[in-house]
């Protein structure tokens, strides 16, 4: 199986083409090929198939074997695959159960329309009466409480503000909220400290994946929150340890999230 390696800020994935619908384990191959120092490696394997409402459909895949229902980092990575091979400068994907439009700019950046981000509790999902989740406390282990935001991207998000990244354990926080009771579907945990209204810094514990370098519905997230709580501007640089992504969002209407993607190397995958 042909296979090519892209990242978006260091957020790696094995991308590869089934666009004949052959019949895969691809969790099984998900968990396998994504193991670092034992295959090739990556934070994700990205699966582009057909769709009769879009260009091409995207399924995720995370190191665990779970189906995730969105990636921003993918996203962009795909978009400029499939652009690149199909002379096209805009698209639209399917993801999940949304259909997402991308733009290859010049320069090699990626913008893509992440839409309307879903502030009911009842839809992100998190326990409980429906609700805007907004500063709520949360206990983590050690008996610590933080307060807390959620946001769906297509994938639910946790977002915490802190005075200072270096100085928590948001490695252990983010380990254990990830599969937290008041999270049905597990949640991705991103940990954010304000600069100033538009600058914030960003670590990242992803469900199923662990920490890594970037995430694109994580920056979505965290701009999202930080906006609705009025210490963030509509547009805001987010700044994650793999690099910057640009959020636009006008409250009520579509996400904007706009960064590179890259191409690593090619490669063929021996399958049984």
């Amino acid at each position: 199986m042909n296979f090519v390696k892209m990242h978006g800020l260091g957020n790696d994935f094995i991308v590869v083409e089934d666009f004949e619908g052959v019949d895969r384990d691809y969790p099984a191959l998900a968990r396998d090929l994504c193991r670092r120092r034992w295959s090739v490696g990556a934070d994700g394997l990205v699966v582009l198939q057909k769709d009769a409402h879009a260009d091409f459909c995207m399924r995720i895949f995370n190191p665990d074997g779970g189906e995730a229902e969105m990636c921003g980092n993918a996203l962009r990575c795909v978009a400029k695959r499939y652009g690149a091979r199909h002379n096209l400068h805009t698209m639209t994907v399917k993801a999940g159960a949304t259909l997402q439009e991308a733009e290859v700019l010049d320069g090699g950046c990626v913008r893509v329309n992440m839409g309307v981000p879903v502030l009911d509790s009842k839809n992100i999902p998190v326990s409980g009466s429906s609700r805007l989740v907004i500063n709520e406390s949360i206990k983590v282990e050690g008996g610590e409480t933080l307060f807390f935001s959620a946001v769906s991207m297509g994938n639910p998000h946790c977002v915490i503000f802190v005075e200072n990244l270096e100085e928590i354990p948001w490695r252990r926080w983010g380990s254990f909220l990830e599969w937290h009771e008041l999270f049905p579907r597990g949640v991705n945990v991103e940990f954010a400290k304000i600069i100033d209204h538009d600058w914030v810094e960003v670590k990242v514990w992803e469900r199923g994946a662990g920490e890594t370098l970037a995430c694109g519905t994580g920056a979505c997230a965290v701009a999202v929150a930080g906006i609705e709580q009025g210490i963030l501007n509509e547009k805001v640089e987010v700044n994650l340890p793999g690099g910057t992504l640009r959020i636009h969002w006008q409250p009520g209407g579509d996400v904007y999230m706009e960064g590179p993607a890259e191409e690593i190397y090619h490669g063929i995958i021996p399958l049984p």
